[in-house]
C-alpha cells in the first residue's frame, strides 16, 4: 500500500527541509537524490516545470523507493496531479491553488500544498483539504515576517516556504515557526558532493535549533 498521507505529511514536518529540483534529466535527478540523502535530507520536490518530470519521478521512486520521499511540484491542474500520482509521487506542491488538484489530491490521499498570498486564500485552501499552505511566491518578498502574518490569526495553519530560504537566513526561518522549507539552488546544483555539504549544513541548522528549543 506504501506510505499513507499522514506518515508523509510528517515526515515533511519532521525533515523540515527538502530540495526543490528542475533536473535536466531524470540522471541528474537521481545525481541530487543521491547528494540529499548523503547529507541526511530524505525529501525533494520535481518541478513540473521540468520537461523530464515524470521520468524523473519514476527513476527516483525506482532506484530509491521510499528512502526518499519524491513529490511533484508546479502541478497546476488535475491531468497533472494524475500524472505525478501514476509516477510515483508522495505529495504535491503548485504555485497556485486549485479546486481540482485539491479534489484529486483527496481521492488520491496525497498531501497537497497549494501556493496561497493572502490569509482568505490559504483558509480556503484547508477547506479543501490542504496538507500545507505554500507561501508562494510572497516568502521571497517578506522573508521569515510572513509566517506571523498568517500564523497570528490561524495559528494551526501548516506552512511551507518556498523561495528565499538561504543558508545566511535560515536561523531566522527556524525561528518564525514555519513548519517546513523548500530549498531551490542550494539543493539542486553542483556535485554530488557539494549538494550533500548544503544538505548536512541544512540538517546540522535544524538540529541545532531544535537543541536549543
Amino acid at each position: 500500500m506504501g506510505l499513507q498521507r499522514a506518515e508523509v505529511g510528517q515526515r515533511l514536518a519532521d525533515g523540515w527541509a527538502f530540495a526543490v529540483v528542475r533536473p535536466e534529466t531524470p540522471e541528474r535527478a537521481l545525481e541530487i537524490a543521491e547528494g540529499c540523502l548523503a547529507g541526511g535530507m530524505d525529501a525533494l520536490e520535481v518541478s513540473f516545470t521540468a520537461p523530464c518530470a515524470v521520468r524523473a519521478i519514476e527513476a527516483i521512486v525506482g532506484r530509491f523507493g521510499d528512502e526518499v520521499l519524491v513529490g511533484a511540484g508546479t502541478v497546476m491542474d488535475e491531468a497533472t496531479a494524475c500524472m505525478a500520482r501514476m509516477a510515483g509521487a508522495r505529495f504535491v506542491v503548485s504555485n497556485c491553488l486549485s479546486e481540482a488538484v485539491a479534489a484529486t489530491c483527496n481521492r488520491y490521499q496525497l498531501p497537497y500544498a497549494p501556493g496561497c498570498t493572502s490569509v482568505t486564500e490559504a483558509v480556503r485552501a484547508l477547506e479543501l483539504g490542504a496538507s500545507f499552505i505554500k507561501c508562494f511566491p510572497i516568502s521571497s518578498v517578506y522573508g521569515p515576517s510572513l509566517v506571523g502574518l498568517f500564523k497570528t490569526p490561524t495559528p494551526w495553519m501548516p506552512l511551507m516556504a518556498s523561495g528565499g530560504v538561504t543558508l545566511e537566513n535560515l536561523p531566522e526561518w527556524l525561528a518564525s515557526g514555519v513548519d517546513c522549507c523548500g530549498f531551490g539552488g542550494l539543493l539542486a546544483t553542483g556535485s554530488v558532493e557539494a549538494i550533500a555539504e548544503n544538505a548536512r549544513a541544512v540538517r546540522a541548522a535544524v538540529r541545532a535549533h531544535r537543541a536549543a528549543r
